[in-house]
């Protein structure tokens, strides 16, 4: 019997020390990183916070070959609110008004209710 348990313990011990030698070697390891990842890093968090990914929602409310009708469509959407940015883009050969920044569909979803009232050719689109 104390023959069994002097196994047992002695198998226990081998087990916990095999175990404690493979945490010691992944603790150990490091990993090279390449500096152009870093570089990588930057480059997108400034993309990022400069909206240059175009991962968010707009709303389009005109689109057309008329300047001025886009410039008269900006301005009344203008007047009539206030709490999302406008921009006219132009794409060859159409200027298209676009609204908002939106992070979700849903706050897209929410502003468009709001603006279909007013401009019937609206619609909702990832850049």
């Amino acid at each position: 019997m104390k023959k069994k348990i002097r196994v047992i313990a002695s198998l226990l011990i081998m087990t916990c020390c095999y175990f404690f030698s493979i945490n010691q070697s992944v603790a150990q390891s490091s990993i090279e990183v390449d500096p152009l990842v870093q570089e990588l890093v930057i480059l997108k968090a400034k993309m990022t916070e400069n909206n240059e990914l175009n991962e968010r929602y707009k709303v389009q409310l005109f689109y057309g070959i008329n300047l001025s009708e886009a410039n008269k469509i900006r301005n009344e959407f203008e007047s009539k609110f206030n709490e999302w940015p406008s921009d006219i883009v132009f794409e060859t050969p159409n200027y298209k008004v676009w609204i908002g920044d939106f992070r979700t569909r849903l706050e897209a979803e929410r502003a468009f209710i709001k603006l279909k009232k007013y401009f019937k050719s609206a619609i909702i689109f990832k850049p």
